[in-house]
């Protein structure tokens, strides 16, 4: 009877094990692949806000995944401009229009944005002790990047929320602080 109680026990510790293991391998986002960056053609590479461009022959990872959305996901802010001209590339994928630097604005890595499930939906932005509602109108391409409709500029990491300026000045972040940020969001 003794030796029963035994096996049963470690039964349900390998099926507690197994089953744990296999949820936190569920939440894990790895890379999809890479992309080799290509040289922009001059003036082709919009560097306001700071923007990267891509660097002939670099290896920039990409990812088809974010990390799993929880009640307060940790992210990356970073700074986007969605006006036309500005270093946010073509308009908005969600309604394909420009949005005002103004307007609180954001896109998001190629995995939360989910295909657009997420366009036009308002998310809450958390850092610096504030708090900021902000709309969901484009995505920050996490599986491409370094060609003309990404504006030369690299594939997004996995984990960015690109917010519009007026973001950043809602969470009272100084001027001179702006580019990136941990933050935490949540859908609203």
């Amino acid at each position: 009877m003794k030796s029963f109680r035994v096996g049963t026990l470690l039964l349900v510790l390998f099926i507690i094990s197994v089953t744990f293991s296999l949820e936190v391998d569920a939440q894990a986002c790895k890379p999809s692949g890479n992309i080799r960056g290509r040289k922009p053609p001059p003036g082709q590479c919009n560097q306001e806000n700071d923007s990267d461009c891509c660097v002939q022959g670099k290896s920039y990872t990409t990812y088809k995944c974010s990390p799993s959305v929880v009640s307060k996901t940790k992210a990356t802010l970073t700074l986007n401009s969605f006006q036309k001209g500005g270093d946010g590339g073509g308009p908005s994928e969600c309604d394909n229009q420009y949005h005002s630097d103004d307007t609180p604005v954001v896109a998001l890595s190629t995995g939360w944005y989910s295909g657009g499930g997420r366009c036009h939906n308002n998310i809450v932005i958390s850092a610096n002790g504030r708090s900021v509602r902000a709309m969901v109108v484009d995505e920050c391409d996490s599986t491409m990047g370094c060609d003309e409709d990404h504006d030369f500029q690299p594939p997004c990491r996995n984990n960015i929320v690109d917010a519009s300026k007026a973001v950043w000045k809602a969470l009272g972040v100084p001027e001179d602080n702006w580019g990136e940020l941990d933050i935490t969001w949540t859908d609203a």
